[in-house]
């Protein structure tokens, strides 16, 4: 399926968010508060929820969590977060737990939802949202198989010109990345032959030790295939929006190789990928990713090889293009670790991705144009998807083959006992 054909899917939809002002649809006034519930209370969706109050007009006044410990935790910040803001803390009745946490919170009178569960379920939760007619910033990826990319396409399809939706690739708004990627797609380094491409980072830790078997599963999302989409679609997904950006579409065919070969915990997700796309023009990417181990050495960016020069972006370190088009990014960033940080809150060259993210996402729900970001979204998940279906199949697969094969992933537990 060719690029155009694929976004076209939205094109109606899409094309009406660019024409619309949602602060004039909606009535916002400029300095007037979005009310914001956050459904999903770890660490990440925290982490965002905390920095869209700090750097926005948006409001927690909503919290939805399948734990009730989780929902209670969250209460005890964003109060915390809420009083330093001169803000009411949350009203009780707009905590919503369980499975059922998401429509509730999308019946209520929230403007916006932040979506930070388990990605398994981030298309229904986004489907409900949609459909309530709220604006919605959807933590990636969007789906974790083919059947949830087609059904995401479909929610795109049903977003109303005057609503926001917003895809969780916060890289794609750090200053030193995007400057670079824009240099380089105008000709910075020339015709781009290869991309080496990489995320290198340690496992996640366990929680809930001893918790009886579907409550561990959820506790533990990140080591289970089916809720997380195993890591080259869950975490890796950001390096490989950004080759996507760069070369403005997604690959034809990948091979790949990998494997559970370090890691001995409870769950199915590899703890390494190498996967080699091929993308239009025969540009090729080479993606290497580990999750495992904790002794340092978190690298996460990409290398790029053309035809007058050559690129490195990356988390950390510098920025920069050599050869005929020589630049370097000469702002310095904000002094950081270079450590993994597990919530996303990363320093060095992502310190100011997240608030740039979420301004931008603010801005178009009170002063428009309102944003669709879901079938831009959906295309990075697939391009991920096709590189897991290589390595699982142990053979070459190309997008037509990834698209007709259906691929669907169950979850295998009812989620009524957490009623």
């Amino acid at each position: 399926m060719e690029r155009r054909e694929f976004l076209g899917v939205v094109g109606t939809a899409a094309a009406g968010v660019m024409v619309m002002k949602a602060g004039t649809a909606l009535g916002y006034a400029a300095n007037s508060a979005v009310r914001m519930g956050l459904l999903g209370c770890g660490g990440r969706g925290t982490h965002v929820a905390t920095s869209f109050s700090q750097n926005t007009t948006a409001q927690v006044v909503a919290l939805g969590d399948m734990f009730q410990n989780q929902l209670a935790a969250g209460k005890a910040h964003f109060d915390q977060v809420n009083a330093k803001l001169g803000r009411a803390a949350i009203d009780e009745k707009m905590l919503f737990r369980g499975p059922e946490a998401f429509e509730q919170m999308a019946a209520s009178n929230v403007d916006m939802i932040q979506i930070s569960t388990p990605p398994f379920f981030h298309v229904q939760h986004l489907e409900a949202a949609v459909a309530a007619g709220k604006h919605v910033y959807c933590e990636k990826p969007v789906g974790i198989d083919v059947k949830q990319a087609h059904a995401a396409l479909d929610v795109a399809k049903k977003v109303k010109p005057n609503q926001s939706v917003a895809v969780g690739f916060q890289c794609r708004n750090a200053p030193p990345l995007a400057a670079a990627i824009e240099k380089m797609k105008s000709g910075a380094v020339g015709e781009i032959a290869a991309i080496s491409a990489y995320y290198y980072a340690p496992a996640s830790k366990e929680k809930a030790a001893g918790a009886p078997r579907d409550e561990y599963r959820l506790r533990n999302w990140l080591w289970d295939r089916a809720l997380s989409g195993d890591i080259l679609v869950e975490q890796n997904i950001h390096i490989v929006d950004l080759c996507n950006w760069l070369l403005g579409g997604h690959p034809l065919k990948a091979v790949a190789t990998g494997g559970r070969r370090i890691l001995q915990h409870a769950g199915d997700c590899w703890d390494n990928y190498h996967v080699e796309y091929t993308y239009p023009g025969d540009v090729r990417v080479s993606f290497a990713s580990k999750q495992f181990g904790d002794y340092g050495l978190f690298d996460a960016g990409f290398r790029v090889f053309g035809s007058t020069g050559a690129a490195a972006v990356a988390y950390a370190g510098p920025v920069e293009i050599v050869g005929a088009g020589k630049w370097a990014w000469a702002e310095q960033p904000p002094a950081g670790t270079g450590q993994f940080a597990a919530n996303g809150a990363f320093s060095d060259n992502l310190a100011f991705a997240d608030r740039e993210k979420e301004r931008s996402f603010v801005a178009s729900i009170v002063d428009g144009p309102a944003q669709n970001q879901i079938a831009e979204g959906v295309e990075t998940a697939l391009s991920c998807m096709l590189g897991r279906m290589a390595g699982y199949r142990g053979h070459e697969v190309t997008w037509e083959d990834l698209l007709k094969h259906g691929e669907t992933y169950r979850l295998g537990m009812d989620l009524g006992q957490f009623a």
